[in-house]
């Protein structure tokens, strides 16, 4: 028997779901790949204020992939600018990893935005879409979903 179901946004009207990606291309990406997973734990026992829900999941041995969904943008930037990620981000932003790291974001309102940081291939939107440098205006997720309305 076939079950179908829909689901009712009206309540999220601010909805952001962001796709995430972590790839080890090198043995000493294997460290990251551990911090991160932490962190990882750390949300799913105590989730940041305005996530609603977590997910993760495996593209390939060596490719990890997370789904969240996000009550609005403000809450995804302020788990963004405390720990555990803030700690993470300023460790893998230092330079190689022996890692690639993504991101895509979806608001509900119709902005997108991406960033990929190391990754062997295109992915994604980078698969089809022209890259834009994430510097200067640039450098956030918001300045970047706001270019669309510019």
């Amino acid at each position: 028997m076939q079950v179908r179901q829909s689901v009712d946004l009206d309540a999220y009207p601010d909805l952001i779901m962001i796709l995430l990606g972590f790839r080890v291309s090198r043995l000493r990406g294997l460290p990251a790949l551990l911090r991160i997973g932490k962190g990882l734990r750390t949300i799913e026992r105590d989730p940041p204020e305005g996530l609603l829900t977590h997910e993760q999941f495996l593209f390939s041995w060596n490719h990890v992939g997370i789904r969240q969904y996000w009550r609005d943008l403000d809450g995804l930037e302020r788990f963004t600018r405390s720990m555990p990620h803030a700690g993470w981000w300023r460790d893998f932003a230092k330079g190689d990893n022996g890692a690639g790291f993504w991101h895509e974001s979806y608001a509900r309102n119709g902005a997108m935005e991406a960033v990929y940081i190391d990754m062997p291939e295109p992915m994604g939107f980078g698969r089809f879409a022209p890259s834009l440098d994430p510097t200067g205006p640039f450098l956030t997720a918001r300045a970047r979903m706001a270019r669309k309305a510019a």
